[in-house]
């Protein structure tokens, strides 16, 4: 039988080492769920976003989900690429180009977000409903604090 390392329970206990494994955890169930449906997360949360709030200006979808400028090019590219959105000229500023969900990106996005969300119930599965959203509450707390 081998031998069990020691566990190092000072750093393992800190919140900050446990909401990184939680999310090392949950990012890693996500993605490979997303990726049954040929999606990656960074294309995903994109893809949501643009649904969410399009047609979009390419700067400010950019800003709402912090992503680089250049990143951002390079996941709109590949959307459109794919047919799940389309860019054209923002008819209120032609310097911008609006950003729009096509009917295959909102197809391929119900399918995601059904993935998505089992992903996450698989996360959470340790937990009864009301202690889910409880955490739910704080985790937003913690990661938006001055909303708090």
């Amino acid at each position: 039988m081998a031998d069990t390392p020691p566990t190092p329970s000072r750093i393992t206990a800190l919140p900050s080492w446990l909401l990184g494994r939680a999310a090392a955890r949950g990012r890693a169930l996500v993605a490979a769920a997303l990726a049954e449906h040929g999606m990656k997360m960074w294309h995903h949360a994109v893809l949501s976003a643009v649904a969410e709030l399009g047609p979009v200006a390419q700067a400010e979808l950019g800003r709402s989900l912090a992503i680089d400028p250049k990143d951002m090019v390079g996941i709109l590219n590949d959307l459109q690429a794919e047919g799940l959105v389309t860019r054209a000229p923002d008819p209120t500023d032609r310097r911008k180009n609006a950003i729009t969900v096509t009917r295959d990106g909102v197809s391929r996005l119900r399918l995601c977000e059904l993935a998505a969300d089992r992903a996450n119930d698989a996360l959470l599965a340790g937990l009864e409903p009301a202690e889910r959203d409880r955490f739910v509450a704080l985790l937003k707390r913690i990661a938006h604090p001055a909303a708090a």
